[in-house]
């Protein structure tokens, strides 16, 4: 094979970069950093450079390998992981470590953490790697494979790879789909038109010799490039208005199924108790009184939350999972943004000091946009989870005395009690509710009745809670009794007593079930409210404990809602009515034991209705019926190519056979028998004539075929339809003498051989 000249690698190259671009493009919601530039950039350049040496200087495959190794080894840490490169541009042997294990082990990273990832650790290896490999094997097949065109497989498997591991909503969906669809179009028709040139040239020198001086008029080169050029129009036309039509009549109902949406997170939060289980023990010493955390830069009237807990079961509060709840249960790793673009508030910077306070749950102000941790504290990083959902965010191993870090968040504005009378409830989803304690709804009805607007009742509802509500919370024998909890019974016991007692730990939960009753997503927050804040440092000490809701509403988003009682006196206990029956409490009663299993056992002569179980023949037919569908449709996709080209083949076959006058059937058939030829890899003169080709096929049958077909183009007179069958007979022998002699793979070969759909 001849070396490629320059115009040829400068055009190719030229194209693969506009489609590269195009594709990389895709990464940018994965990072938005100007590091994925500068990787991009690289990756591309050391790769062309690559693949244009070894085309130039014809080197091997593994020759080309080793070259891809190298650069990834010069060029990786100083672009992929910079802070690991010693000024910047020398790797150093961490470095090196982390290059290595980012290709193994960096794209389980990128789907467990949030985006963007910036330049956090060694993020960017995994598609500096993939670039750099798709361009060495796209530019050298652009210039060394026979069929040039299929470089843009490249770009293509960048293009699916970003959305893959993108994120679960498109960013510049049409128009990055259509900009790559047009430069993968270009570069394909680029290739066909300089193959075409090519052959002209080769058959141009060949009859060099003879009386012909030009074999193609510069109007038939116009025409097909003209033609060629239209065409891609037309199918560029169609496809975009396709594409724009459908994103508008038919926009995406959610967000769209990605790796990071089926892959099992590393932290899961049904793992540890729920902190509203623990709230009691802030009020008892040595905790009520202790410092557990100083917070500088706090705003007024800010809270300080610990963890969002929205799915209830009937006995406890707790943060969802993910393998039950969907994204209220779904954290991942912030590597140094979290995207509040949907927030409008007042942004806050506070830097939070860890002292009395310990657990897995990190405290935070508004909605989280940044967090950094310095000093000692700089390797939580790495053990850092966020759920932007809930508002929520965890250290895996826990927060220790000591322990500092700072974050910059928004503070979301809140509607007046006045606008939240007139709100709606919103869309958001929130888990299932487990269980409802029995007398929510009649006392609900006592605060509701008779007012109109879900938001009106919401208001009625709180405002019930407050004016009938005391607050003890079970610590100071001067109080009357508060048991703690918030299960069914402890919430139905808060409702039904003749006083209301409880403290912020019961008052939430019957609020956030009361938002539910009316419609309203809620959830449950547990955080500390301080006495007073402003720009010194705030201490925030174990008895600014509190807990408190949130709503979601169609006009403000999560509204925060205090269901808390004011703090006053506790009245005595009235004494009671003797006429009056006691409405019994729904208790949930205690797991017994059964100390004696011989009693509960069925008599011998009694039938057990056992559960229906599966037949385990019948799901294992089930499951192979599935793999073997799944098995069949790849097997359909892996050959729908192959077959496409039989069908065309066969198409082209029975055309010739069936349509037009007898001497263009028999013309016809010749084709089809050249064609033939042409698949079996025998290659006659260009512009051969039937008999140069009948003598490249060899054998007498095949120079009579060629005889009778010049006879009946050239000869007066019609030829009959018995001649036609009879040269069609012969075509389908002399077609099945091409295969004797050939092995199943090469007349397989034959078969999809793309030669005779390519004739000029």
């Amino acid at each position: 094979m001849r070396r490629p000249g320059p115009g040829f690698i400068a055009a190719n190259t030229l194209l693969l970069w506009l489609a590269m671009a195009i594709a990389a493009t895709a990464l940018w919601p994965i990072y938005r950093s100007t590091g994925l530039v500068i990787m991009v950039v690289a990756a591309v350049l050391s790769g062309s450079l690559v693949a244009v040496f070894g085309a130039i200087y014809r080197w091997t495959a593994p020759v080309v390998a080793l070259a891809t190794i190298v650069a990834f080894v010069v060029l990786g840490v100083p672009v992929a992981v910079p802070a690991k490169a010693v000024n910047g541009v020398i790797p150093s042997l961490d470095g090196l470590r982390d290059l290595a294990t980012g290709v193994a082990l960096g794209w389980k990273q990128l789907v467990t953490i949030t985006l963007p990832v910036g330049q956090y650790e060694a993020l960017l290896v995994p598609f500096f790697a993939l670039i750099l490999v798709l361009t060495v094997v796209s530019l050298s097949t652009a210039l060394r494979a026979r069929f040039g065109e299929l470089a843009v497989l490249g770009p293509v498997v960048l293009f699916i790879a970003a959305i893959a591991f993108g994120p679960t909503t498109a960013t510049w969906p049409v128009a990055l789909s259509l900009g790559l669809f047009a430069a993968t179009l270009f570069a394909i028709i680029w290739h066909r038109v300089y193959r075409r040139r090519r052959a002209i040239r080769a058959l141009a020198t060949q009859l060099r010799d003879s009386n012909i001086t030009r074999i193609e008029a510069r109007s038939d080169t116009r025409f097909v490039a003209v033609r060629t050029v239209a065409g891609a129009g037309v199918i560029l036309l169609l496809a975009g208005v396709t594409a724009v039509g459908a994103s508008r009549l038919l926009p995406p109902a959610g967000a769209r199924d990605v790796v990071r949406t089926s892959v099992e997170q590393p932290f899961e939060p049904r793992d540890y108790v729920s902190p509203l289980s623990g709230f009691r023990s802030y009020w008892q010493q040595p905790d009520v009184d202790s410092v557990m955390l100083t917070a500088q830069g706090l705003p007024s009237g800010a809270r300080v939350r610990i963890a969002t807990l929205d799915s209830y079961d009937g006995i406890v509060y707790s943060v969802g999972s993910a393998a039950v709840d969907g994204s209220s249960g779904s954290f991942t790793r912030v590597p140094y943004l979290f995207d509040q673009a949907g927030v409008t508030g007042k942004r806050v910077s506070v830097h939070v000091q860890v002292q009395a306070y310990s657990g897995v749950w990190m405290p935070t102000v508004g909605d989280l946009e940044n967090v950094t941790f310095e000093g000692a504290s700089a390797g939580l990083r790495d053990s850092f989870f966020y759920n932007g959902t809930t508002g929520t965010a965890a250290v895996v191993g826990g927060l220790a005395t000591g322990d500092s870090y700072d974050l910059t968040a928004l503070e979301p504005a809140q509607p007046s009690d006045a606008q939240l009378a007139s709100a709606d409830p919103g869309t958001a989803t929130v888990p299932a509710l487990g269980a409802v304690p029995a007398e929510l709804g009649s006392v609900l009805s006592s605060y509701t009745d008779g007012i109109d607007g879900q938001g009106n009742k919401l208001v009625a509802a709180i405002a019930g809670l407050r004016k009938n509500g005391y607050i003890s919370h079970g610590v100071d024998p001067a109080q009357p009794a508060s048991r703690s909890g918030h299960g069914v019974d402890r919430i139905n016991e808060l409702l039904t007593d003749q006083r209301m007692i409880g403290d912020a730990e019961q008052y939430s939960v019957a609020a956030a079930l009361m938002a539910r009753e009316l419609g309203f997503p809620s959830r449950v927050v547990m955080g500390f409210v301080p006495e007073s804040a402003g720009s010194g440092t705030i201490q925030l000490r174990g008895r600014d404990i509190s807990a408190w809701i949130e709503v979601d509403t169609a006009q403000y988003g999560w509204v925060t809602i205090d269901p808390n009682p004011p703090v006053r006196p506790i009245p005595p206990e009235p004494p009671k009515d003797p006429n009056t029956v006691a409405r019994p409490q729904s208790v949930v009663p205690p797991v017994t034991t059964d100390t004696n299993p011989l009693d509960s056992a069925p008599a011998p002569d009694t039938q057990q209705q056992n559960p229906p179980q599966d037949d385990p023949v019948l799901a294992l037919v089930l499951l192979i019926a599935q793999i073997s569908g799944w098995v069949l449709v790849g097997l359909l996709v892996i050959a729908s190519p192959f077959l496409a080209i039989i069908v065309a083949k066969l198409t082209r076959r029975r055309r010739r056979r069936l349509r037009g006058t007898a001497v263009q059937r028999i013309s016809g058939g010749w084709q089809e028998f050249e064609d033939r030829v042409l698949d079996h890899g025998i290659q006659p003169p260009a512009a051969a004539t039937r008999t140069e080709v009948a003598q490249a096929v060899g054998g007498t049958r095949t120079a009579v075929l060629a005889t009778v077909a010049d006879r009946a183009v050239f000869a007066p007179g019609e030829p009959g339809d018995d001649e036609v069958a009879l040269v069609w007979s012969s075509v389908r022998e002399l077609s099945a003498s091409l295969d004797r002699g050939r092995s199943r793979w090469q007349r397989f070969r034959a078969r999809v051989s793309l030669r005779s759909l390519r004739k000029l």
